[in-house]
């Protein structure tokens, strides 16, 4: 079994965070965004080895992986030219071989994955049911149940199944012929190969395709989802204000403090997530992510992106603040 994990993207909706380091390293519940997609993966039996494929300032997932799992198998490839999702794999295609999981990195989704695999030998593409599906792609399915087609951003409301970005294939050697195909076809939409026009080759070749729908799927793309994700892994067993008491703070669960993290004199909470090397005091904060090494100082914050080395000082406000930034106020 191999992961494969695309995750080239500039990651511009995270901006300013994502200046200085890439999507997947950004904080959430008090660990990068790729260690919570990798905690998803690593306990599967079957796992041989997790392919990366990395842009912009990759080298960063590379030094985070041999850091923080340095048991895992890894190999990394690097998507120069971001023209697309079949593109990424495409580059990989060497290693691409036997049954294959793909999931994009701002994806975190509640599945067993190894029950889900044992119990078929066709290829799966986990969905979520939502209220508007005219953002999303979407899995329209046949009489049996079964994917018939993938489709990008319905223009109505008839099929919810989203497609949240994680796929099994028992055969990854077929999906590399089929996005060969793709490439050959010049097929695109807005100048990008989507993995979806791929996978509908498959389909029309005959691929069995069956659509599991997930209890929970957390986008981390954009900052208000990135802070639901952050309120949903708190109340999920990621919080730890048991062990965060301290004279003089006050902590309102669910709540991630490192243990390296200093606060003196605050009140914390609910919803936030302090990183590694922060220090706070004299503040209020709540609904609050906060990267490693930040400062903050007599301030009152709600509803807010953190970065590394980020210095607040002043009073309230609702701020996405990049790295090694520093404001004043009052």
């Amino acid at each position: 079994m191999k992961v494969v994990l695309p995750m080239a993207g500039f990651g511009t909706r995270l901006r300013p965070l994502t200046w200085s380091k890439p999507k997947p390293l950004v904080q959430v519940a008090g660990k990068a965004i790729l260690g919570h997609v990798l905690d998803m993966f690593c306990n599967l039996p079957e796992l041989e080895e997790v392919v990366f494929i990395t842009g912009f300032l990759g080298e960063q997932v590379q030094e985070y992986v041999q850091r923080v799992f340095p048991a895992l198998h890894a190999r990394y490839v690097e998507q120069k030219d971001l023209l697309g999702q079949s593109q990424a794999l495409w580059l990989a295609r060497e290693f691409l071989q036997g049954p294959t999981l793909i999931s994009f990195v701002d994806t975190l989704i509640d599945v067993d994955f190894s029950a889900s695999i044992k119990k078929t030998k066709e290829a799966v593409a986990w969905v979520k049911r939502v209220e508007d599906p005219r953002r999303f792609g979407v899995a329209m399915l046949g009489a049996d149940g079964r994917v018939e087609r993938l489709m990008e951003k319905p223009a109505d409301m008839e099929n919810n199944l989203a497609v949240v970005g994680t796929y099994f294939f028992p055969s990854s050697a077929d999906l590399v012929k089929a996005i060969q195909r793709q490439m050959e076809k010049g097929v695109t939409l807005g100048g990008e190969y989507y993995l979806a026009d791929a996978i509908n080759l498959m389909l029309s070749d005959g691929l069995q395709m069956r659509a599991e729908e997930v209890s929970q799927w957390e986008d981390c793309g954009k900052p208000e989802t990135l802070l639901h994700a952050n309120r949903y892994l708190l109340e999920h067993g990621r919080e730890n204000s048991a062990d965060c008491a301290a004279a003089g703070v006050v902590i309102i669960p669910p709540v991630f403090v490192d243990p390296e993290s200093v606060v003196e004199r605050s009140v914390i909470g609910p919803y936030v997530s302090l990183a590694a090397g922060c220090r706070v005091e004299n503040s209020i904060l709540r609904d609050t992510i906060v990267d490693e090494k930040a400062e903050i100082s007599h301030m009152v914050i709600s509803d807010s992106l953190l970065g590394c080395q980020a210095r607040l000082l002043g009073k309230f406000g609702s701020f996405l603040v990049g790295d090694s930034s520093e404001m004043r106020m009052g």
